[in-house]
């Protein structure tokens, strides 16, 4: 059974840093693109970062670059998210999710969705 649990999250002031985990059971991590998404309360999910299965390209969002960080370890079927400088607007419910033998960079649907992690940015 295909499993995926995030964790990390929680409160944290403006400029702070926050670190995501996503651990995933039930199958082997490599032949999988995984990604990161959120929703903010009356927005619409959005793509925050992906690493592709086969090429290891990454995508950021543009409000990510240069703030936030991507990695997975195969091996330990980790998906890490690193998050700098976090910005009030950052606030969501953060999500990892896995796409089966593909290379399009987490351009949905995700074939499996974890149940996502709160993070909110506030002073």
């Amino acid at each position: 059974q295909v499993q995926l649990v995030e964790s990390g999250g929680g409160l944290v002031q403006p400029g702070g840093s926050l670190s995501l985990t996503c651990v995933a059971s039930g199958f082997t991590l490599d032949r999988f693109t995984v990604g990161w998404f959120r929703q903010a309360p009356g927005k619409e999910r959005e793509r925050v970062s992906c690493i592709n299965f086969d090429d290891d390209r990454i995508y950021y969002a543009d409000s990510v670059k240069g703030r936030f960080t991507a990695s997975r370890d195969n091996a330990n079927k980790i998906i890490y998210l690193q998050m700098n400088n976090l910005r009030p607007e950052d606030t969501a419910v953060y999500y990892c999710a896995l796409d089966y033998l593909s290379s399009t960079l987490c351009v949905e649907p995700m074939d499996y969705w974890g149940k996502g992690t709160l993070v909110t940015v506030s002073s």
